[in-house]
């Protein structure tokens, strides 16, 4: 994700990073070099030049450029003033009403009814009860896609293929008398730059959604701009990008919430039923600058890992942590999605997460730790030479590998246990806070 842009914010940074304070000439190159970097991910220009305006209005004045830490200081406004122009604070659904109805609206293409799907597993695995509802007559295969999709996720699915209004209008009936509270409205797309169906307009207007998503296509750049313009006059309230994980740009995460005036609320981030996050302007600041989410990771292994996790996180913070907390941690994070997915999350593991000798690394950790007893897993100091040639063999490793990963471990041990005499970091804790 985004790590062409990434990549050429690094090395603007790296060059300010010389001993000694900052000349303004200085960061004056260095703006260039971020205006080019942002230019190259194809951010729309305005977007670019009101960024580095505020930017340079704030950095190269006497109190930076006299600053002990100058680079430093410079790549905070640079993340504060992008997470602004992503939209500053994360956007949350309003699911007003009773039903709340979230219509998905967008160009063909777009990707709505697979992120129709995913966004009632999210609501589902929140407490919520939603009802699928398929309002695209142009294509007949919709309704068989969100249909599976309700089967695969176990939630209800209703067809509104035949008179869309009236049929949507039914299915808030029949939610109110099931006890369903969220009405999840796929419709149809349209060409790029077109307009929305005429009865996707009488939906809005008859119906009162609580929330209206355009979906659009990160893929596609600064010209999801263009083809979000053309829903304006629905009332959009949020946005949601899908194939965020294949954009190595970024520019459509940059430019749309400043050109439309509209929030990012959801990111899809892969082609898996829970593959849509929460967006954060943040968190996707600090992922595009290089320093990783490491507060999303913990959500996630929260989200997968439930007590287990939480159990563990609650153990680190007594400063305990064995072999098994080990193996909880690292199966919480196969079943929370790619691994490449993950790792990004991590400061300095984008570009390794993409390396396939990490996925073998964490197999092969598993092995070990499954190979062991589970007074070992609880215990380590009690395995001596015989113990970890028997490991070995049955795990289909070597002794040396054995005792790499007993060093890693103890390296990991002494870790938290520093971390049980500080404060954990945010999403540790096993309560973590969702939208």
């Amino acid at each position: 994700m985004f790590e062409s842009l990434t990549e050429r914010l690094s090395q603007a940074f790296r060059k300010l990073r010389a001993p000694g304070r900052l000349t303004q000439a200085e960061v004056q190159s260095g703006l260039r070099e971020i205006r080019q970097a942002l230019l190259a991910a194809d951010v729309h220009y305005g977007v670019v030049r009101d960024l580095l305006a505020r930017v340079e209005e704030r950095s190269v004045g006497e109190k930076v450029v006299e600053s002990l830490a100058p680079a430093e200081q410079l790549l905070a406004i640079v993340r504060g003033e992008m997470a602004a122009a992503m939209g500053g604070e994360a956007a949350k659904l309003r699911l007003s009403g009773r039903p709340a109805i979230v219509l998905l609206v967008g160009p063909a293409g777009s990707g709505k009814t697979t992120t129709a799907g995913k966004l009632a597993r999210h609501l589902a695995r929140r407490g919520r009860k939603p009802l699928l509802v398929c309002a695209d007559p142009q294509r007949p295969a919709a309704a068989e896609q969100l249909s599976i999709h309700a089967s695969r996720l176990g939630v209800a699915f209703a067809s509104a293929v035949e008179d869309p209004v009236g049929a949507v209008g039914r299915a808030a009936d029949r939610a109110r008398r099931e006890l369903l509270d969220i009405l999840v409205v796929d419709t149809p797309g349209t060409p790029p730059g077109m307009p929305p169906p005429s009865f996707v307009t009488e939906l809005v207007t008859s119906l009162g959604p609580s929330d209206v998503l355009l979906v659009l296509d990160a893929m596609v750049g600064q010209e999801a701009v263009r083809m979000g313009e053309a829903f304006t006059s629905l009332g959009i309230t949020g946005l949601v990008l899908t194939k965020l994980d294949g954009d190595a740009r970024g520019g459509a995460a940059l430019s749309l919430p400043t050109r439309l005036g509209k929030p990012v609320v959801f990111v899809g981030v892969g082609e898996g039923p829970g593959d849509l996050e929460a967006f954060d302007p943040g968190r996707m600041a600090d992922r595009i600058l290089g320093f990783g989410d490491l507060a999303g990771l913990a959500e996630k292994l929260a989200e997968v890992g439930g007590d287990q996790v939480a159990a563990t996180a609650a153990r680190v913070r007594e400063g305990t942590f064995t072999l098994e907390d080990f193996l909880t941690q690292f199966e919480a994070m196969t079943r929370a999605g790619p691994l490449d997915q993950l790792l990004a999350k991590i400061p300095g593991l984008g570009k390794v997460a993409q390396d396939e000798q990490i996925e073998a690394e964490l197999r092969r950790t598993r092995a070990i730790i499954q190979s062991m007893t589970v007074e070992e897993r609880r215990g380590p100091h009690i395995i001596g030479a015989s113990r970890k040639r028997r490991i070995a063999r049955g795990s289909g490793t070597t002794v040396q590998e054995v005792n790499q990963l007993l060093s890693q471990y103890e390296q990991a041990r002494r870790l938290v246990r520093g971390f049980g005499k500080r404060r954990m970091p945010p999403g540790w804790g096993g309560h973590v806070q969702t939208r």
